[in-house]
């Protein structure tokens, strides 16, 4: 089984999560930026975030012979302090890197002004920079946030078909599928979605342009709830080719859109900029 977990936050995880999912079968991954749990005072901060992203992280995981990408915004929470807003200015210069494959995590976390604001301008970026735009629905009012998305996305010059719709569940599926929007799923201890539930969702509206992903950060959460999905629907009767579309070439159409998507792995070098994953090294 051959698996690429399209959203899971690797910089909140260790080198043993590596190592356990390559060997359960996690073979790529997409790191979005996002909140890292407290208020980040300056847009400086965001930035050696980005570069992290884009350098150590995928160093790191090359270690462990899984590709990395990510996506690169300013996430909604974030949105509503004026601290954070000037990052939106410099997002340009980030956009166009090799290793970004799509702008976000973008889209609503209290449906705010402010949050429209930045969801509307980062929609424009992914348009300009001819990139896909991963899209954070809200974890409340669910199906509010997500139809207001929609409108959003509708008027925005990013076709809905360059749109992944994240954590959606059995509320808001229909809506997403209805619009033309890829799917996305986050399968999480307690909250969102479990193995069992997203079986059903797949039987009820078929494996096309649906994406299930761990989005493992640092709550509670397994990295290796992409290999469950893939366990639970060949249990349930799914075939092996339904398997690898969902866990596999869906992501990989999606995150290939903008062109820049690369699964080769290359064993990196020693040190990344002078520094070592060893404990100790330098």
């Amino acid at each position: 089984m051959r698996i690429f977990d399209p959203h899971i936050h690797m910089t909140s995880r260790t080198t043993d999560d590596y190592e356990a999912m390559y060997a359960a079968g996690v073979r790529a991954v997409v790191e979005p930026s996002f909140w890292l749990g407290q208020p980040r005072t300056s847009p400086e901060s965001f930035f050696d975030y980005f570069d992290s992203l884009l350098g150590w992280e995928p160093f790191r995981a090359a270690q462990y012979g899984i590709a990395h990408h990510c996506t690169i915004a300013l996430n909604p929470k974030e949105a509503n302090d004026p601290r954070c807003v000037p990052v939106l200015d410099a997002l340009p210069r980030y956009l166009v890197k090799d290793g970004v494959v799509a702008v976000g995590e973008i889209g609503y976390d209290s449906m705010t002004p402010a949050e429209d604001t930045a969801l509307a301008a980062q929609l424009q970026l992914a348009a300009d920079h001819d990139l896909p735009a991963l899209v954070h629905t809200p974890h409340r009012d669910k199906l509010a946030g997500l139809l207001r998305t929609l409108d959003v996305v509708r008027e925005s010059a990013l076709p809905v078909e360059r749109v992944l719709l994240d954590h959606l569940n059995e509320t808001t599926v229909r809506a997403a599928k209805d619009a033309g929007c890829w799917l996305g799923f986050s399968v999480y201890p307690d909250t969102k979605m479990d193995e069992d539930r997203m079986v059903a969702i797949l039987k009820e509206y078929g494996p096309e342009k649906v994406l299930v992903n761990s989005a493992a950060d640092w709550g509670r959460s397994d990295p290796l709830k992409t290999r469950r999905v893939g366990d639970a629907m060949l249990a349930a009767g799914f075939d092996e080719d339904d398997v690898d579309r969902v866990l596999w070439r869906n992501p990989v159409a999606f995150y290939g859109i903008g062109g820049r998507l690369d699964l080769d792995v290359e064993k990196p070098g020693a040190t990344h900029e002078g520094n070592s994953i060893l404990r100790g090294g330098s």
